[in-house]
């Protein structure tokens, strides 16, 4: 099971880190995240 749930963190920390990564600057400075910050907020959100 843990196995399984690590997977699962790994793959929704990747999702994020992806999806934050299409983001323009604008966008993200709309987020309040600096491109720097992205891998900081997916692990965060794992």
């Amino acid at each position: 099971m843990n196995l399984i749930r690590n997977y699962r963190n790994w793959r929704r920390y990747r999702e994020t880190v992806s999806e934050l990564s299409r983001l323009s600057n604008r966008e993200l400075t709309d987020l309040g995240i600096n491109r720097g910050d992205i891998h900081r907020v997916a692990r965060k959100s794992v």
